[in-house]
């Protein structure tokens, strides 16, 4: 119902979302990386890149972009690089994704906060707020310094690699956690044609298993948390239009 809605939303992603997809042309750095600016304000210091079409992959090095590790790049329109610069010779630890500054908020956020934060990184990557809210409640509960067994950390729970290479200095930070975390599953959005059922389990399982299985893994945890999160989205949705019909 509300998600038929919703899948009809994100069919324009593709204009401002990071892309993951297929290995065409490869052109490989010898001994420098290469920083590379995009039209959002993000830099990135890549290893080396592979133009694919109106796309171009950039290879990081180190842990990677995926939660599980299984992933060590991201894919951006070719038309949102504005500038490409050749840097020194970098160490593998050295490769990082730079964010733009944004204001800092150390403590827990209010509801009002949380709800700009929400409606903010939505809008930047045409994700509907709600779906972010329901991803927060299920991953995080909500909890600012939540930590899982596996060290995810902070509201939508980034693991350590994931949050290094978004540019996140601080996982507890709430402005940087959301922002990151949102342009994760935007990429996985993409990757799975906004399926948001693969996405979410992507974003809870990785993508190698999400691809391992053609499909939603076969683990309970994944699975329940999938339908938690699609639940909660529609909750919302339904909420929302019951307080519109009585107005």
């Amino acid at each position: 119902m509300y998600l038929n809605a919703f899948h009809t939303r994100l069919s324009h992603l593709h204009l401002i979302s990071f892309f993951l997809g297929v290995i065409a042309t490869v052109c490989p750095f010898a001994n420098a990386a290469e920083r590379v600016t995009l039209k959002n304000g993000f830099e990135l210091d890549c290893v080396r890149r592979e133009i694919i079409g109106d796309k171009v992959r950039l290879y990081f090095a180190g842990e990677g972009t995926a939660s599980t590790g299984d992933a060590g790049y991201l894919e951006v329109p070719a038309d949102s690089v504005v500038r490409v610069e050749t840097v020194a010779d970098l160490p593998e630890s050295a490769v990082t994704v730079k964010m733009p500054q944004q204001a800092a908020i150390t403590a827990a956020p209010t509801k009002e906060e949380m709800h700009q934060m929400l409606a903010q990184a939505g809008a930047q990557r045409n994700i509907d707020e709600d779906l972010l809210a329901s991803v927060v409640r299920a991953e995080s509960g909500g909890q600012v310094r939540a930590v899982s067994r596996a060290g995810a950390r902070g509201l939508m729970q980034l693991m350590p690699g994931t949050a290094s290479a978004m540019g996140v200095d601080d996982a507890f930070r709430p402005d940087q956690n959301i922002a990151a975390g949102t342009a994760y599953l935007d990429s996985l959005l993409t990757r799975y044609h906004n399926n948001v059922a693969l996405a979410l389990a992507a974003y809870n399982a990785g993508p190698g298993a999400v691809d391992k299985y053609h499909g939603v893994p076969p683990y309970r945890e994944t699975r329940e948390y999938v339908a938690r999160v699609i639940r909660e989205f529609n909750r919302r949705k339904q909420t929302a239009a019951s307080l519109t019909q009585a107005k």
